[in-house]
């Protein structure tokens, strides 16, 4: 289980992306910090899907969010990015190199989408 129900995001749900999910969690959450986990970055168009990996040169680069309500949140999110994501808990390290388990949705669809190598869907 993760540590305070911690939520890393890296994709639709980022600050300064608008949308209702991503500001539902900005109102039912608070920013902690820039973060990042092992894994790689898919671009999809309209969204990304990050999947876990053990290469050590393999980052996603995301945030991580302390959740006020997780099981109301989490639900509403888990909702929100389909069966094509999974929920899982992983290691995440802050800006800071403090590092926390946080849940972080991966993407278990068979589409492979490109691969984004900076890690930042944003960038």
């Amino acid at each position: 289980m993760p540590d305070a129900e911690y939520l890393f995001v890296y994709g639709t749900l980022r600050r300064g992306v608008k949308n209702k999910f991503s500001e539902l969690l900005a109102a039912k959450s608070q920013f902690l910090d820039e973060a990042r986990l092992a894994g790689r970055l898919y671009d999809f168009g309209e969204h990304p899907g990050a999947v876990l990996s053990a290469d050590p040169g393999d980052w996603v680069r995301g945030e991580v969010f302390q959740l006020n309500d997780p099981p109301g949140i989490l639900e509403t999110l888990d909702q929100y990015e389909g069966p094509e994501f999974e929920r899982v808990a992983t290691s995440a390290t802050l800006s800071s190199g403090r590092e926390l388990t946080a849940w972080v949705y991966v993407y278990k669809g068979t589409n492979t989408g490109h691969r984004v190598l900076s890690g930042d869907w944003l960038a």
